[in-house]
């Protein structure tokens, strides 16, 4: 008698440890399907000059032209954005704003805390 009630514990517990095991079935749809990546910042893709470290000094003038081509402050938009792209190598795309592609450019700040670079 005690060895059947043994058995039946025994027997028991291997199933009360088969049942609690993750439950990994494949089914035909999903067999060998990949598992999702991150996607990548679509806004902006990896476009020479717009990423820290991405332009040569010689590059920095084309882009902050095209930078500050639409503000009424142009002469000191000018010589703010080459200090800055010398210092960071990048420029961020547009006229304004999208700084977020570009630390450094974004993070440089005046001595009274506002952005160094336009």
């Amino acid at each position: 008698m005690a060895m059947k009630l043994n058995s039946t514990i025994v027997f028991f517990l291997v199933v009360f440890i088969l049942l609690s095991l993750p439950q990994n079935h494949a089914t035909g749809t999903d067999v060998g399907a990949p598992s999702p990546q991150p996607q990548p910042n679509s806004t902006f893709p990896h476009i020479h000059g717009i990423t820290q470290g991405s332009l040569t000094p010689q590059e920095c003038g084309p882009r902050c032209t095209a930078r500050c081509s639409k503000t009424q402050y142009r002469k000191p938009c000018l010589f703010f954005c080459q200090k800055c792209c010398a210092k960071c190598l990048c420029v961020p795309p547009g006229t304004y704003g999208n700084k977020q592609v570009c630390p450094c450019y974004n993070n440089w700040k005046t001595k009274r805390g506002g952005p160094k670079c336009p």
